[in-house]
């Protein structure tokens, strides 16, 4: 282990985030990549001024004055890291702060997907009672109790107090409430010892300070333990014009060999890979110490290095087309919209995501095309979403009402939806699904 913290110290790139940044003429400060320090030129997609995705509004809320920041991606020439801006008023820090409302407990198909994790962890690697295995961004512990349950000791690092309490609450799972980093990990460590498994499912693109962040995985995994991690998958986002993906707490957006690069730069090896259907297309990177040399490297790695290079991951111009694809894909979906509302149609949404949140204001949908959305979350209801102030109901509401068509905003679970409102056909109801293609399904 000393020899792989002289490995990451002599390699991990020096750029930090209190180091002062180049200034433009006019005082501003240039963006910086927060991988390798390179300047941000390079423009992915700009989707202009928007709210902080998650923090919706209590009807008292209207009469004050609601703080928008910019939704402007860029990329990196070097590293191809695909990256949002941090700003002061939308830090990690302020925006997994108590009020958090993502609790992932309340998607029926991501808990099966947590379990069927589970399953395959065990058969794959043999983990067991002997063995500790630790999440990173553990929310309210809808994974973790897979584990527990078969006598696996489980440990929880969670930012957001209000999922932690849960966690600990409703699973009996001890949670640390605290970001990772490289000094969080050496304290976890020394407290309660290395993982043989360490999980991260849609966490790395949460984190500006990305060379802490997996620099504190390094020092959580044991010698000879496996690392996963799970994030939606750039080549998917851009192939399926999955913009709304885009908000505040997704600083990066990644590819496979990028992925790969960062992690090699600390120490660690990707030795597979796979191509999952969670969130519109994600990958789930397997790691382990380069030190190990083992497991081997399986082909699927060298198979995935190709498929990003013949898509274009590799070339600037792949990336500067990306922006005109989110403005056709903008229009085509207030046209579907305007003809609705132009023949007498009510429309509810189901569903008040982060995404759909960023759909919403990148496109200006307001109650003037959607009266209102339903979600289970019942943190949510009586709310209102940020910037389009659209109230939140619980489901029920779509059975009382019976709107012609309902807007379904989390279409990655399109089907979950579906098969909970499928009474809506009782009175003639139909579903849209504005990605990758707006139309009525």
């Amino acid at each position: 282990m000393i020899v792989a913290e002289k490995v990451n110290r002599l390699t991990t790139p020096v750029v930090t985030r209190e180091q002062p940044m180049p200034r433009f003429e006019d005082g501003s400060r240039e963006p910086r990549c927060s991988f390798s320090g390179a300047p941000l030129r390079n423009t992915f997609v700009d989707l202009g001024m928007s709210p902080i995705a998650n923090n919706n509004l209590r009807p008292a809320d209207l009469t004050k004055p609601e703080k928008f920041y910019p939704l402007h991606v860029r990329v990196a020439e070097d590293s191809f890291l695909v990256q949002l801006e941090e700003f002061e008023g939308a830090t990690a820090e302020e925006i997994f702060n108590p009020d958090y409302v993502y609790f992932s407990s309340y998607s029926d198909s991501w808990l099966q997907h947590a379990r069927g994790y589970c399953e395959t962890m065990i058969q794959r690697f043999g983990f067991g009672p002997q063995h500790q295995v630790i999440e990173v961004a553990s929310n309210d512990g809808y994974l973790l109790r897979w584990f527990k349950e078969r006598g696996i000791p489980v440990l929880g690092i969670e930012p957001a107090s209000g999922t932690a309490e849960a966690a600990r609450k409703v699973h009996g799972i001890e949670s640390v409430n605290v970001f990772l980093g490289v000094e969080t990990a050496q304290q976890i460590v020394a407290e309660r010892g290395h993982a043989d498994l360490v999980i991260g499912n849609n966490v790395l693109a949460h984190v500006p300070d990305i060379n802490d962040f997996i620099g504190g995985l390094r020092i959580l995994l044991k010698p000879g333990g496996i690392l996963t991690m799970e994030f939606p998958h750039l080549l998917q986002l851009m192939r399926n014009n999955e913009f709304d993906t885009i908000y505040h707490e997704h600083f990066s957006y990644l590819g496979f060999m990028t992925v790969e690069k960062m992690f090699a730069q600390h120490g660690l090896t990707l030795f597979d890979v796979e191509e999952l259907r969670t969130h519109g297309g994600s990958l789930r990177i397997f790691a382990r110490h380069t030190l190990d040399n083992e497991p081997e490297v399986t082909p699927r790695v060298e198979a995935m290095r190709r498929q990003e290079i013949e898509f274009g991951l590799g070339r600037m111009e792949t990336y500067e087309r990306f922006g005109e694809q989110v403005k056709a894909t903008k229009r085509k979906l207030l046209r579907l919209l305007s003809d609705l509302k132009d023949a007498g149609k009510r429309i509810a949404g189901y569903g008040s995501p982060a995404k759909g949140n960023t759909l919403l204001n990148y496109c200006g949908v307001r109650t003037d095309f959607i009266d209102y959305l339903v979600d289970r979350n019942p943190k949510k209801q009586g709310l209102l979403t940020p910037g389009t102030h659209i109230p939140i109901f619980a489901p029920a509401r779509i059975f009382e009402t019976k709107p012609d068509y309902v807007l379904i905003l989390p279409w990655n679970i399109k089907e979950e939806v579906m098969d909970q409102m499928k009474s809506i056909h009782d009175w003639g109801g139909r579903f849209v699904v504005p990605i990758p293609e707006p139309g009525v399904v």
